[in-house]
């Protein structure tokens, strides 16, 4: 092993990635969280909040476009979007490729955030911030569409895992926070979002996040894939009443993408297609899950990954 610095990020307590940092490029505290940024060989520069790895400048479009791609793509014509979290502007980048979307607003509570991303991140955001069409507030995203009554065609969650007993993240991840965003979806409108680590050995956030969602809306499907930067398989949902992205065949995603002129890097009809399909196991874990989240008791995960009430 070469000498030098090195970042040992603890995925469980029993595996950790251990990381070579050629340099630090920025480090600090928000009102919120602790960040931290340095430089690697194999991937770039490297975005940490509180001790996790958010993602990495050489592969982040591969989750952002999972993310972003797959809802609005089921839509036939996105033009109004909104972005639950996203600080680092890599979600709303990939949203704004859309020439049909006229609007998407951002809500991030961290504004130190943001501004330290638009300094040290311009490999995320690409200008984004900038784009006549985006709207960035720092508020809290529950307060906001409660307190907001427009509309939108898709919502996109994009928040860390409410790790801990006391994070506040939990009550973005109920029954009741899903009833609002439902709210404010237009007619045949979609919902997409992270859902946590497919590491079913001792992670139970995907089951969870799932049969949480499913008690709000009539299509609920779980779709994963590969992040290189995490070295691990990622989970994500994506909702609606109106719009099973399911029965969507791959001729209808390919004209979508060609229509839209969409420089992906990443995803082509036939791969998303593909990320719909689920290994037993996870099918099995997501059919036999029994919690569901709500206000009254928010689901929270522990370090070993646990879902507990």
């Amino acid at each position: 092993m070469d000498y030098g610095m090195y970042y040992l990020e603890r995925v469980t307590p029993y595996e950790s990635i251990l990381r070579r940092m050629e340099r630090v490029l920025a480090s600090g505290r928000t009102r919120y969280q602790d960040y931290f940024i340095f430089e690697t060989r194999a991937f770039g520069k490297v975005l940490v909040l509180d001790k996790d790895v958010q993602s990495t400048e050489r592969d982040e479009y591969i989750y952002h476009e999972t993310l972003v791609h797959p809802a609005l793509l089921a839509h036939p014509k996105p033009r109004s979007v909104f972005i639950v979290g996203g600080g680092e502007g890599a979600t709303l980048r990939e949203v704004l490729k859309h020439p049909t979307v006229e609007r998407a607003v951002m809500c991030d509570i961290d504004e130190e955030l943001v501004a330290m991303a638009r300094q040290h991140l311009p490999e995320w955001h690409q200008g984004a911030f900038d784009d006549p069409r985006a709207q960035v507030v720092h508020a809290d995203a529950r307060a906001w569409l409660e307190q907001h009554p427009e509309t939108y065609d898709v919502i996109l969650v994009d928040l860390n895992d409410p790790v801990g007993e006391d994070n506040p993240a939990r009550m973005l991840y109920t029954v009741e926070f899903y009833e609002i965003i439902k709210r404010r979806l237009n007619p045949g409108g979609l919902m997409a979002m992270q859902a946590g680590m497919i590491l079913l050995t001792h992670h139970r956030m995907h089951p969870v996040a799932h049969h949480t969602v499913r008690q709000v809306f009539r299509h609920t499907r779980s779709y994963h894939n590969f992040i290189p930067g995490f070295m691990l398989d990622f989970g994500f949902i994506v909702a609606s009443d109106a719009v099973d992205i399911a029965g969507l065949s791959e001729g209808t995603l390919e004209a979508r993408i060609l229509e839209r002129g969409l420089a992906l890097r990443h995803l082509d009809a036939a791969y998303l297609e593909a990320l719909f399909v689920l290994p037993k196991d996870l099918k099995e874990a997501i059919a036999q899950e029994t919690i569901i989240s709500r206000d009254a008791a928010p689901f929270w995960l522990t370090d070993q990954g646990q879902a507990r009430q």
